[in-house]
């Protein structure tokens, strides 16, 4: 009978810890900070010179009913820098709507909107070729919090100065809107 008590009160407590260990949120298996992007002109971005700072990632593309979201991208950008980036990644997956060059997407965005914030190379955002960037916003197994999808050009996501996922807005949200702003201020 003690053998019998001891043995249950051994299984009770190897259970007790299994059970602790599994209510132990997940770790992100990759950090945001250590996937690697080029900017537009094929040179590395570390993502690390960010912490600290908000990210807003948006898929862009030039040739988009939305993509005169530029203009106020770039508005958001030069009113929140000191706590902001704003990184824009050029994306040929909806419609073809940025077909051009690497050259000819920079030349665009700085001749048309001005633009200062940081413009990656072309990736793809979803499907088999999808970026890194791209699994980590839309993976909670990566994220931490959420799966998503990128829906369409100009889709946002914003990650805190921690590196961590914060949200994700549809492209019919305006860079300037209350959703954004209020999580920057």
């Amino acid at each position: 009978m003690k053998f019998l008590k001891t043995s249950t009160l051994f299984i009770l407590i190897l259970f007790s810890f299994t059970s602790i260990s599994e209510l132990k949120p997940k770790e992100n298996m990759t950090s945001l900070y250590d996937i690697k992007i080029n900017a537009i002109d094929g040179t590395p971005i570390d993502l690390n010179n960010y912490k600290g700072k908000y990210l807003l990632f948006v898929n862009v593309a030039s040739e988009c009913g939305f993509t005169g979201q530029y203009e106020d991208l770039q508005k958001l950008y030069d009113i929140y820098q000191d706590k902001l980036m704003v990184i824009g990644v050029p994306c040929n997956q909806f419609g073809g709507q940025e077909p051009g060059t690497s050259e000819s997407i920079q030349s665009f965005c700085k001749k048309n909107y001005g633009v200062t914030f940081l413009i990656t190379e072309k990736v793809d955002v979803k499907g088999e070729n999808q970026h890194p960037l791209y699994q980590w916003l839309t993976d909670k197994d990566l994220n931490g919090v959420e799966n998503t999808s990128v829906k369409w050009n100009f889709h946002k996501y914003l990650v805190n100065g921690n590196g961590q996922f914060l949200d994700y807005f549809y492209s019919i949200t305006k860079p300037l809107s209350s959703k954004i702003t209020r999580q920057l201020k």
